[in-house]
């Protein structure tokens, strides 16, 4: 559950704090007080979508916070979970949970199981058929989710041989040209006889020799110095040392030191002149290793950013001949693995169909049963399932819609062309009934599902959203004082303006206060 909500800047609220029950909370309030604010600062806590737009004028961000509790979660601090995000004018994202920095993708990941929120959209996706196979399958849950995995991956891979049989490279003198092409650049790579690493031994190369006056002047210097002094004056020091080594232990030491000194700074010598005589000035080398660079850089502008991609491009080149002379061999290949792969689909597919054809018919008769809860008596719903063979989707070969009957003797007509808006909010919440006891969501919140029902049908919303807070925390909206007096909780959202600015107030009701409140709103 939710226990306490703190909002800042959103809106036209400026800083508030909620403290929720476990059960039933409503919120309710004039129109334009802030409340459907209050739903869209949880679905931002959930890592929805936020315009810039939403930050209070004047400021330059908004802040949520939540604090959930949830004594079993395996991220629970003693029961609760702290969940906040903060949201600044240029775009930045600042979204923890229980002090760990996340980004969006993971809030929105970390809280789809812990906040289910429906709005006026869920009508809209209950009137878009695609959505409906979407229900079902969370209804089956586990039991169709891995084949369908299974399923997807199988039909990435038919896509991509679909996509490989489509090409086409022409007649037999378009193919000629295409090979005359791929042997041309093959031919220019093996020519060019490039080794890997080659590019940066030759920029050291050029770097050296183009350098060479210079490197020759300064090493010059250092042999002449360590030739004429430093290892002269280690001779001398050695000798001296040797004639009085005897007479102090510190003294013998010192005389191995200058010795193994002596010894390294002479080869440092040798090594010096070696490289005195490789250092020399030579304007043709400079235009081998230029002209070399060049043939590189050329290639590289064709057919890769390194040496190993144009050997790498050279190889896939050599394959994409060798197809194409073997084409017919190829395509028959391909066909093969094709249809072993739509057999494998197939077989996942009439897997799902009877998943889909079992839990269908559970789930339309639970709907059937949460509908009579919501005084629609005489209301049957059903969902059709069909197979379009052939036709592959993400799903399947499966189409699923929902039908409805809303009177006695009227035939099933599809969900989308008959249902009003106040039937439409009831068959949603039946639906949601449904599945949040299979989803196990622990919050379930709902903005103004009340819209167009009233009398008997609100009474008995009002009577399923108290059942259903039994076991799930529920926030609603409404505007029906029906639902408002079930609550466990009532909370009344308005604004005042101080100082031209307006601000959202929020007043937990108590006694008296909620039968005004249920007053007004009759």
């Amino acid at each position: 559950m939710i226990s306490t909500l703190h909002i800042k800047n959103i809106g036209i609220i400026d800083d508030i704090c909620i403290d929720f029950s476990s059960g039933f909370n409503v919120l309710t309030g004039e129109t334009g007080s802030g409340k459907t604010l209050i739903i869209d600062s949880l679905d931002i806590i959930s890592g929805g979508r936020f315009s810039k737009e939403m930050i209070r004028n004047g400021e330059n961000y908004s802040f949520v916070e939540a604090c959930i509790y949830l004594p079993n979660h395996k991220d629970s601090i003693d029961g609760n979970i702290i969940v906040s995000r903060e949201i600044y004018l240029n775009g930045r994202n600042n979204c923890k949970i229980n002090g760990r920095l996340v980004t969006v993708t993971e809030l929105k990941c970390f809280m789809k199981n812990i906040i289910n929120i429906h709005g006026q959209h869920d009508n809209q996706n209950i009137m878009d058929i695609s959505y409906h196979i979407n229900y079902l399958d969370a209804f089956i849950g586990e039991e169709i989710k891995f084949i369908k995995i299974k399923y997807q991956n199988l039909l990435e891979e038919f896509n991509e041989i679909k996509n490989e049989l489509r090409k086409n490279y022409g007649d037999e003198k378009e193919k000629q040209r295409k090979i005359d092409l791929l042997k041309y650049q093959i031919n220019e790579i093996e020519i060019a006889n490039l080794k890997i690493d080659e590019e940066k031994e030759l920029e050291e190369k050029r770097k050296i020799l183009m350098n060479s006056e210079k490197i020759m002047q300064n090493l010059n210097i250092i042999d002449e110095a360590l030739d004429t002094k430093v290892i002269d004056g280690l001779n001398v020091a050695i000798k001296s040392l040797e004639k009085i080594e005897n007479y102090n232990p510190n003294f013998e030491e010192k005389l191995n030191i200058l010795r193994n000194s002596y010894y390294d700074i002479q080869e440092i010598a040798i090594e010096i002149c070696s490289n005195k005589s490789n250092i020399e000035y030579d304007e043709q080398s400079i235009e081998e290793i230029e002209t070399r660079l060049d043939l590189i850089n050329s290639l590289r502008r064709k057919y890769g950013n390194t040496i190993e991609e144009i050997l790498q491009y050279k190889e896939e080149t050599e394959e994409e001949i060798n197809k194409i002379l073997n084409m017919e061999e190829y395509i028959n290949n391909l066909k093969e693995k094709q249809e072993n792969t739509e057999k494998q689909m197939i077989d996942l597919c009439i897997k799902m169909n009877e998943l889909r054809n079992k839990y269908g018919e559970i789930l339309s008769n639970k709907i059937n049963n949460e509908l009579k809860d919501l005084d629609m008596k005489n209301a049957r719903f059903k969902i059709k399932i069909d197979i379009k063979k052939g036709e592959y989707n993400k799903q399947g070969y499966n189409y699923v819609e929902f039908y409805i009957s809303t009177n006695i003797g009227e035939d099933y007509k599809q969900l989308t062309k008959i249902a009003s808006g106040g039937e439409l909010s009831r068959i949603m919440l039946a639906i949601k009934s449904v599945l949040v006891d299979i989803d196990d969501v622990d919050i379930m919140i709902f903005d103004e599902i009340d819209t167009g029902i009233s009398g008997l049908a609100a009474k008995a919303v009002s009577q399923k959203m108290s059942r259903i807070s039994k076991k799930h925390q529920i926030l609603v909206i409404t505007h029906l004082p029906i639902i408002a007096a079930v609550a466990d909780d009532n909370f009344y959202i308005s604004k005042e303006v101080n100082n031209n600015k307006t601000r959202t107030n929020v007043k937990k009701l108590k006694g008296e206060e909620i039968i005004e409140e249920l007053a007004r709103m009759s």
